[in-house]
Protein backbone atom coordinates (compact mmCIF):
# COMPACT_ATOMS: atom_id res chain seq x y z
CA UNK A 1 0.00 0.00 0.00
CA UNK A 2 1.40 3.62 -0.90
CA UNK A 3 0.81 5.78 2.31
CA UNK A 4 0.62 9.53 1.59
CA UNK A 5 2.66 12.00 3.54
CA UNK A 6 0.38 13.99 6.33
CA UNK A 7 1.00 16.20 8.70
CA UNK A 8 -1.31 17.72 11.79
CA UNK A 9 -0.37 21.24 13.66
CA UNK A 10 -2.06 21.55 16.96
CA UNK A 11 -2.57 25.87 17.47
CA UNK A 12 -5.59 25.14 19.82
CA UNK A 13 -5.58 26.51 23.24
CA UNK A 14 -5.50 29.57 24.64
CA UNK A 15 -1.77 30.86 25.24
CA UNK A 16 -2.98 31.62 29.02
CA UNK A 17 0.02 31.83 29.97
CA UNK A 18 0.78 34.32 27.56
CA UNK A 19 -1.72 36.62 28.71
CA UNK A 20 -2.63 39.61 27.98
CA UNK A 21 -0.93 39.20 24.63
CA UNK A 22 -3.27 36.46 23.95
CA UNK A 23 -6.29 37.98 25.39
CA UNK A 24 -7.57 38.78 21.50
CA UNK A 25 -5.21 37.26 19.46
CA UNK A 26 -4.15 33.15 18.92
CA UNK A 27 -0.33 32.47 20.59
CA UNK A 28 0.67 30.73 17.24
CA UNK A 29 -0.40 34.33 15.34
CA UNK A 30 2.68 36.46 17.66
CA UNK A 31 5.66 36.72 16.20
CA UNK A 32 8.85 34.82 16.78
CA UNK A 33 11.84 37.63 15.36
CA UNK A 34 10.12 38.33 11.50
CA UNK A 35 7.37 35.53 10.89
CA UNK A 36 4.31 34.39 12.57
CA UNK A 37 5.03 31.47 15.14
CA UNK A 38 2.64 29.14 13.43
CA UNK A 39 5.36 29.34 10.08
CA UNK A 40 7.86 27.44 12.43
CA UNK A 41 6.06 24.26 12.76
CA UNK A 42 4.66 24.22 9.31
CA UNK A 43 7.73 24.94 7.71
CA UNK A 44 8.94 21.93 10.03
CA UNK A 45 6.57 19.55 8.56
CA UNK A 46 7.56 20.86 4.89
CA UNK A 47 11.27 19.93 6.18
CA UNK A 48 10.02 16.50 6.55
CA UNK A 49 8.66 16.01 3.38
CA UNK A 50 4.79 16.44 4.68
CA UNK A 51 3.16 18.87 1.88
CA UNK A 52 -0.78 17.88 3.10
CA UNK A 53 -1.32 19.74 6.56
CA UNK A 54 -4.41 20.21 8.73
CA UNK A 55 -4.23 23.21 11.27
CA UNK A 56 -6.46 22.33 14.24
CA UNK A 57 -7.26 25.76 15.96
CA UNK A 58 -9.84 27.47 17.65
CA UNK A 59 -13.51 28.50 16.45
CA UNK A 60 -12.50 32.12 17.33
CA UNK A 61 -9.31 32.00 15.39
CA UNK A 62 -10.29 29.60 12.23
CA UNK A 63 -10.36 32.50 9.96
CA UNK A 64 -7.35 34.23 11.13
CA UNK A 65 -5.30 31.30 9.97
CA UNK A 66 -7.03 31.17 6.97
CA UNK A 67 -6.45 34.80 6.43
CA UNK A 68 -2.82 34.39 6.81
CA UNK A 69 -1.92 30.92 5.08
CA UNK A 70 -4.78 30.26 3.00
CA UNK A 71 -4.77 26.61 1.47
CA UNK A 72 -0.98 26.43 1.22
CA UNK A 73 -0.96 26.83 -2.62
CA UNK A 74 1.27 29.60 -2.43
CA UNK A 75 4.15 27.23 -1.33
CA UNK A 76 2.95 24.00 -3.32
CA UNK A 77 1.09 22.40 -0.41
CA UNK A 78 -2.48 21.73 0.60
CA UNK A 79 -3.76 23.38 4.23
CA UNK A 80 -6.77 21.87 5.46
CA UNK A 81 -8.42 23.46 9.19
CA UNK A 82 -10.34 21.73 11.90
CA UNK A 83 -11.77 22.81 14.98
CA UNK A 84 -11.03 21.65 18.39
CA UNK A 85 -14.04 23.22 20.47
CA UNK A 86 -12.22 23.10 23.78
CA UNK A 87 -8.68 21.94 24.97
CA UNK A 88 -9.37 18.16 24.92
CA UNK A 89 -5.67 16.77 25.05
CA UNK A 90 -2.85 16.55 22.69
CA UNK A 91 -4.24 13.15 21.70
CA UNK A 92 -7.61 14.24 20.90
CA UNK A 93 -6.19 15.91 17.47
CA UNK A 94 -6.31 12.18 16.01
CA UNK A 95 -9.60 11.77 16.42
CA UNK A 96 -10.60 15.42 15.09
CA UNK A 97 -8.28 14.70 12.55
CA UNK A 98 -9.76 11.06 11.41
CA UNK A 99 -11.08 12.13 8.36
CA UNK A 100 -8.06 13.84 7.76
CA UNK A 101 -5.63 10.93 8.35
CA UNK A 102 -7.80 8.47 6.17
CA UNK A 103 -5.57 5.40 7.73
CA UNK A 104 -1.97 6.73 6.56
CA UNK A 105 1.00 7.43 9.07
CA UNK A 106 0.68 11.07 10.32
CA UNK A 107 2.98 13.57 12.22
CA UNK A 108 2.01 16.17 14.87
CA UNK A 109 3.70 18.80 16.13
CA UNK A 110 2.64 21.31 18.33
CA UNK A 111 1.92 24.76 17.02
CA UNK A 112 4.47 26.54 19.59
CA UNK A 113 7.42 24.42 19.17
CA UNK A 114 10.64 25.61 16.90
CA UNK A 115 12.87 23.24 16.00
CA UNK A 116 16.34 24.02 14.13
CA UNK A 117 19.82 22.36 13.75
CA UNK A 118 21.79 20.59 11.40
CA UNK A 119 20.89 17.87 9.46
CA UNK A 120 17.09 18.65 11.30
CA UNK A 121 15.50 17.84 7.65
CA UNK A 122 17.22 14.68 7.05
CA UNK A 123 15.90 13.01 10.71
CA UNK A 124 12.30 14.35 10.25
CA UNK A 125 12.46 13.17 6.54
CA UNK A 126 13.93 9.84 8.16
CA UNK A 127 10.67 9.69 10.75
CA UNK A 128 8.55 10.85 8.22
CA UNK A 129 9.15 7.57 5.89
CA UNK A 130 8.53 4.80 8.80
CA UNK A 131 5.25 3.36 8.54
CA UNK A 132 5.37 0.92 11.15
CA UNK A 133 5.93 1.98 14.63
CA UNK A 134 5.80 5.32 16.46
CA UNK A 135 8.65 7.69 17.00
CA UNK A 136 9.41 10.78 19.56
CA UNK A 137 12.38 12.60 19.88
CA UNK A 138 14.49 13.24 23.10
CA UNK A 139 15.62 16.19 24.53
CA UNK A 140 18.01 17.41 27.19
CA UNK A 141 17.11 20.20 29.53
CA UNK A 142 17.37 21.57 32.96
CA UNK A 143 13.49 21.37 34.02
CA UNK A 144 12.20 18.00 32.86
CA UNK A 145 9.50 18.49 35.13
CA UNK A 146 7.82 20.76 33.19
CA UNK A 147 7.05 18.06 30.60
CA UNK A 148 6.63 14.24 29.22
CA UNK A 149 9.92 12.56 31.07
CA UNK A 150 11.40 9.95 29.24
CA UNK A 151 13.42 6.52 31.52
CA UNK A 152 15.69 4.84 30.04
CA UNK A 153 17.12 1.75 32.27
CA UNK A 154 20.52 0.61 32.32
CA UNK A 155 20.91 -0.34 28.12
CA UNK A 156 19.24 3.04 27.23
CA UNK A 157 16.11 1.18 26.53
CA UNK A 158 12.92 3.41 27.07
CA UNK A 159 11.01 1.96 30.33
CA UNK A 160 8.64 4.11 30.51
CA UNK A 161 7.12 7.90 30.20
CA UNK A 162 6.09 9.86 32.84
CA UNK A 163 3.86 13.43 32.33
CA UNK A 164 5.39 16.43 34.41
CA UNK A 165 6.46 14.56 37.57
CA UNK A 166 7.34 16.09 40.73
CA UNK A 167 10.60 14.14 40.56
CA UNK A 168 12.32 13.64 37.36
CA UNK A 169 14.25 10.38 36.84
CA UNK A 170 16.13 11.67 33.72
CA UNK A 171 16.99 15.07 31.94
CA UNK A 172 15.46 13.56 28.51
CA UNK A 173 11.82 14.69 27.59
CA UNK A 174 9.45 14.57 25.24
CA UNK A 175 9.60 17.24 22.43
CA UNK A 176 6.05 18.42 20.79
CA UNK A 177 6.46 16.68 17.44
CA UNK A 178 5.55 13.10 17.15
CA UNK A 179 5.71 10.73 14.08
CA UNK A 180 2.74 7.82 14.20
CA UNK A 181 1.68 4.92 11.91
CA UNK A 182 -1.47 4.09 10.71
CA UNK A 183 -2.78 2.71 14.14
CA UNK A 184 -3.05 6.30 15.73
CA UNK A 185 -6.46 6.94 15.72
CA UNK A 186 -7.52 3.44 16.95
CA UNK A 187 -5.01 3.46 19.43
CA UNK A 188 -6.41 7.27 20.44
CA UNK A 189 -9.63 5.65 20.49
CA UNK A 190 -8.44 3.46 23.14
CA UNK A 191 -7.22 6.51 25.74
CA UNK A 192 -9.51 7.52 29.23
CA UNK A 193 -9.41 11.17 29.70
CA UNK A 194 -7.07 11.85 32.32
CA UNK A 195 -7.41 13.67 35.58
CA UNK A 196 -7.90 16.97 33.64
CA UNK A 197 -10.25 15.59 31.76
CA UNK A 198 -8.19 15.43 28.64
CA UNK A 199 -6.86 12.45 26.80
CA UNK A 200 -3.00 12.61 27.25
CA UNK A 201 -0.60 12.10 24.79
CA UNK A 202 1.90 10.74 26.94
CA UNK A 203 -0.77 7.83 26.93
CA UNK A 204 -0.94 7.43 23.91
CA UNK A 205 2.84 6.77 23.80
CA UNK A 206 2.79 4.49 26.54
CA UNK A 207 0.55 2.63 25.05
CA UNK A 208 2.95 2.14 21.75
CA UNK A 209 5.58 1.58 24.05
CA UNK A 210 3.27 -1.46 25.57
CA UNK A 211 3.46 -2.99 22.34
CA UNK A 212 7.07 -2.50 21.61
CA UNK A 213 6.66 0.34 18.86
CA UNK A 214 7.52 3.19 20.08
CA UNK A 215 11.10 4.35 18.90
CA UNK A 216 12.52 7.61 20.90
CA UNK A 217 15.34 9.63 18.78
CA UNK A 218 17.29 11.79 20.90
CA UNK A 219 18.24 15.22 19.58
CA UNK A 220 21.85 15.81 20.30
CA UNK A 221 23.98 19.38 21.02
CA UNK A 222 23.67 20.36 17.38
CA UNK A 223 19.65 20.70 17.45
CA UNK A 224 17.13 23.53 19.19
CA UNK A 225 14.11 22.80 20.40
CA UNK A 226 12.18 25.98 22.19
CA UNK A 227 8.60 25.38 23.71
CA UNK A 228 7.80 28.86 23.20
CA UNK A 229 4.77 28.83 25.17
CA UNK A 230 5.91 30.94 28.01
CA UNK A 231 7.22 35.04 28.33
CA UNK A 232 10.55 34.06 28.77
CA UNK A 233 10.82 31.08 26.39
CA UNK A 234 9.04 33.04 23.54
CA UNK A 235 12.13 35.81 24.53
CA UNK A 236 14.24 33.19 24.04
CA UNK A 237 13.30 32.11 20.55
CA UNK A 238 13.16 35.45 19.12
CA UNK A 239 16.61 36.24 20.44
CA UNK A 240 18.09 32.92 18.98
CA UNK A 241 16.41 33.05 15.71
CA UNK A 242 17.46 37.08 15.47
CA UNK A 243 21.26 36.21 16.36
CA UNK A 244 21.35 32.78 14.01
CA UNK A 245 19.36 34.96 11.16
CA UNK A 246 21.96 38.01 11.64
CA UNK A 247 25.31 35.89 12.00
CA UNK A 248 24.56 33.27 8.80
CA UNK A 249 22.58 35.25 7.20
CA UNK A 250 19.61 32.65 6.11
CA UNK A 251 15.82 32.70 7.47
CA UNK A 252 14.96 30.15 9.59
CA UNK A 253 12.06 28.30 9.06
CA UNK A 254 11.00 30.09 6.11
CA UNK A 255 8.10 28.12 3.98
CA UNK A 256 9.12 29.91 0.77
CA UNK A 257 12.20 28.80 0.39
CA UNK A 258 12.22 25.60 1.33
CA UNK A 259 8.74 24.57 -1.10
CA UNK A 260 11.47 26.42 -3.46
CA UNK A 261 14.28 24.11 -2.46
CA UNK A 262 11.89 20.92 -2.24
CA UNK A 263 10.42 21.58 -5.97
CA UNK A 264 7.16 22.65 -4.91
CA UNK A 265 7.20 26.05 -6.60
CA UNK A 266 9.21 27.85 -9.14
CA UNK A 267 11.91 30.23 -9.16
CA UNK A 268 9.61 32.48 -10.93
CA UNK A 269 6.64 31.92 -8.03
CA UNK A 270 9.22 32.31 -5.39
CA UNK A 271 9.99 35.48 -6.91
CA UNK A 272 6.00 36.47 -6.97
CA UNK A 273 5.46 35.94 -3.50
CA UNK A 274 9.14 37.87 -2.88
CA UNK A 275 7.15 41.13 -4.31
CA UNK A 276 4.28 40.46 -1.92
CA UNK A 277 6.64 41.54 1.13
CA UNK A 278 9.63 43.93 -1.08
CA UNK A 279 9.29 46.75 1.54
CA UNK A 280 10.78 43.92 4.57
CA UNK A 281 13.79 42.11 5.00
CA UNK A 282 12.02 39.14 4.70
CA UNK A 283 10.99 39.78 1.19
CA UNK A 284 14.16 41.06 -0.17
CA UNK A 285 15.63 37.72 0.90
CA UNK A 286 12.95 35.74 -1.12
CA UNK A 287 14.00 38.24 -3.54
CA UNK A 288 17.74 37.27 -3.49
CA UNK A 289 17.42 33.71 -3.67
CA UNK A 290 18.57 31.45 -6.38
Amino acid sequence: MKYKRKGIVLAGGYGTRLSPITHAKSKQLIPIYDKPMIYYPISTLMLAGINEILLITTPSEKESFKKLLGNGNQWGINIEYAVQDKPGGIAQAFLIAEDFIDKNPVCLILGDNLFHGDKLGEKLTKSSLNYNDAIIFGYKVSDPQRYGVITFDQNKKVIKIEEKPLIAKSPYVVTGIYFYDCDVVNMAKLLKPSKRNELEITDLNNLYLKEKRLKVEILGRGMVWLDTGTFESLYEANTYVHTIQKRQGNIICCPEEIAYRSNWITLNELKFLGKNFMKSEYGKYLLNLE
